[in-house]
């Protein structure tokens, strides 16, 4: 029956399939294992994180088998994978000749045991040990369903008996092309599978942008203003990332990041960290500067800070980006905050400095029961956007 009430499934009893399975899913490969009847008896995590999406858990009919009509039922229920009935051909097509020659009763076993949607392909199949579709000597059939790579591995126990079958599969990109794609810090990245699922998330909202741009842009070569800016932002991403925050959009020199309570542990974690990267990345300037042959004074950030109770974050992918966002008012009033940020400040909303503890806060150098905070509307850099939208929104400087 259909099982998604653990983490992980539990091991196959048979040793020879335990030792595949425990091996495959340490190494964190999608695969399916299934044994001499090719009834599905475990399924790797990473195999059930993808096919379930938006973090849930696919369910795979253990016990059942792999091409009968409770793993069919099982699998329309994925959000990927083999979700059709096309698909489901495809792959029988492919890896049916084992199939059969693992079915004592032939064809005519074959054809009770399969989803009826797929019965009829029974005839169009040859046992594997005729047809040639062995790999190599140990038994390894590499197979291409709908361009996704397959490899069919027959597990054998010492004393030469089959005991199953291991179908390993991995997306259609290359390996090259797929490390390209997640050359980036796993911590992050692991993050953003975590909101895979959008939903209402409290955070502390972090907006960031160079100040004079303009001039700067004008003053430097096309070439050398691009290499200032890629500098900037990574310098900015690897700060947001080493205090534990979610990196968002990129919008020209500006930079966006969130820090969830869940993932900081606290909202006074979370608040905390949104500091903590804000002092980081002021500090990192000065490098950015250095490498890109300009004063310290000449790189000059805006440093909005605030805190969303009731943000609603998610990521977004697309088959040309991913990235995670959040929607809110509170995001809007962050941007204004930033915008008022003039002269290098970091202003930090009342609400945000609120959320610290007194550890937290003393390890930052502050004590919210002692701050003076000031309005946006009575600031001297109010912008006239910051004024119609959040005059009320008391704010502080952070940036020591």
């Amino acid at each position: 029956m259909p099982t998604d009430s653990v983490q992980s499934y539990p091991l196959p009893e048979d040793p020879a399939l335990a030792d595949i399975a425990k091996s495959l899913n340490d190494a964190g490969h999608w695969a399916v294992v299934v044994d001499d009847r090719w009834q599905t008896v475990f399924a790797t995590d990473e195999m059930r994180r993808t096919f379930g999406g938006a973090g849930e858990l696919a369910s795979f009919a253990l016990g059942e088998h792999y091409f009968g009509s409770a793993s069919r039922r099982a699998s329309e229920k994925w959000t990927y994978g083999t979700t059709t009935t096309e698909l489901n051909r495809a792959l029988l097509s492919g890896i049916g000749g084992y199939v059969l020659a693992d079915t004592p009763g032939g064809r005519d076993e074959l054809r009770e045991i399969l989803d009826p949607s797929l019965r009829d392909l029974v005839d169009q199949l040859s046992p594997a040990t005729s047809a040639g579709l062995s790999f190599d000597a140990g038994g390894t059939g590499l197979f291409e369903t709908n361009g996704i790579p397959l490899v069919a591995i027959r597990i054998r126990d010492e004393s030469g008996r089959l005991a199953g079958t291991a179908i390993i599969t991995k997306p259609a990109a290359g390996m090259g092309t797929i490390g390209s794609m997640v050359s980036g810090d796993l911590r992050h990245i692991a993050r953003a599978q975590s909101v895979a699922r959008a939903g209402r998330r409290p955070a502390a909202i972090l907006f960031a942008d160079l100040e004079g741009s303009s001039p700067l842009a004008k003053r430097l070569s096309t070439a050398s203003y691009f290499a200032l800016g890629r500098r900037l932002v990574r310098a900015a991403d690897q700060c947001v990332i080493d205090a534990g925050g979610l990196v968002g959009r990129h919008v020209g020199d500006g930079v966006v990041a969130f820090f969830l309570a869940e993932v900081s542990g606290s909202e006074s974690a979370a608040a905390r960290a949104c500091i903590t990267a804000t002092r980081a990345l002021n500090a990192a300037v000065a490098n950015v500067a250095e490498r890109s042959g300009l004063r310290a004074d000449a790189i000059v950030l805006r440093f909005g800070l605030h805190w969303g109770s009731t943000l609603y974050v998610g990521n977004i992918s697309t088959s040309a980006r991913s990235e995670v966002t959040a929607l809110g008012d509170e995001v809007n009033e962050a941007a204004r905050i930033e915008a008022c940020a003039t002269g290098g400040r970091a202003l930090a909303s009342k609400s945000l400095i609120e959320r610290l503890d007194v550890d937290d806060a003393a390890a930052l150098g502050l004590d919210p029961d002692r701050v003076n905070y000031t309005a946006l509307a009575e600031l001297a850099t109010a912008t006239d956007k910051a004024r119609r939208d959040a005059p009320a929104i008391a704010v502080v400087d952070v940036a020591a």
